[in-house]
């Protein structure tokens, strides 16, 4: 996974954790992603991102709200992010390809039209 997201670069650290002790992770943090249910009802993101770096990449993998608080807090701070809709449509592409002959380009055109049926 490390060389998938940063192919060539030196070698980088994955490091799973509660967020319990994320907050002291966070300063040396390039990508936080939120696999949690936190978000999926609207609930508060409650760890404070002030301590990551301005080059992270915040991703939330819920897709319903697409709009999460962890997310909303992230752009608010000038973080890049991600919805959790991106990650849906990569995992449906396998299926629809063997159901319909055809591998479906997961892009911003697509992100647009099923997220206005959400």
């Amino acid at each position: 996974l490390c060389a998938d997201l940063a192919p060539g670069a030196e070698p980088t650290r994955l490091s799973p954790g509660g967020l319990e002790e994320m907050a002291a992770r966070l300063a040396e943090a390039d990508l936080l992603v939120n696999t949690t249910s936190v978000g999926l009802a609207g609930e508060a993101w409650t760890l404070p991102l002030d301590p990551l770096p301005d080059r992270a990449l915040v991703v939330d993998i819920v897709y319903a709200p697409l709009e999460t608080p962890l997310l909303r807090a992230a752009r608010a701070r000038g973080l890049r992010t991600l919805d959790g809709l991106w990650m849906l449509l990569h995992q449906a592409r396998p299926g629809f390809a063997a159901w319909f002959g055809r591998d479906p380009e997961a892009d911003e055109a697509l992100h647009a039209r099923i997220a206005a049926t959400l």
